[in-house]
């Protein structure tokens, strides 16, 4: 399953790529987060490997941040993987003005398992919603210091 999302940040792509490129930060955008711990190799470095832990409802989750490529300003790629699930994930940052980005998000999502490739197939537009959900939390974020840890 592939899709693209996209949303414009009313900052400067530099402040932008700032926050985005904090660990620390991942906190305050990606709702659920527990804690995010390295791997292996240099932290954001292409190569690294990261360990997400989440909560989402009453279940939770974890899954390896591997980076694929890191050309900021310009891209950055990963691959998120958990227990059936694959993704792919290409970000591409452009400066539509001096203080406006526009963030280009495109999602591969490759199921393993009989279950996923059902909710996968049954329940597309769930992924690209949270997809989406986690984009607007940032876009907050960035433009009025909004986090989500609290929440």
């Amino acid at each position: 399953m592939k899709y693209s999302t996209e949303i414009i940040i009313d900052q400067p792509r530099e402040k932008v790529i700032k926050k985005l490129d904090s660990v620390e930060n991942l906190k305050h955008w990606q709702r659920g987060l527990l804690k995010a711990e390295p791997l292996s190799g240099e932290l954001g470095a292409e190569g690294s490997k990261m360990e997400l832990h989440y909560k989402m409802g009453k279940r939770e989750l974890v899954m390896i941040e591997t980076i694929l490529k890191r050309e900021l300003p310009n891209k950055f790629h990963a691959t998120y993987d958990t227990k059936g699930v694959h993704n792919i994930q290409k970000n591409y940052f452009q400066e539509t003005n001096p203080n406006q980005t526009r963030w280009i998000s495109e999602s591969e999502f490759q199921f393993s398992s009989f279950a996923m490739k059902v909710m996968g197939f049954l329940m597309p537009g769930a992924f690209k919603k949270q997809s989406l959900k986690y984009m607007k939390d940032f876009k907050a974020f960035v433009e009025d210091g909004e986090s989500v840890s609290n929440e």
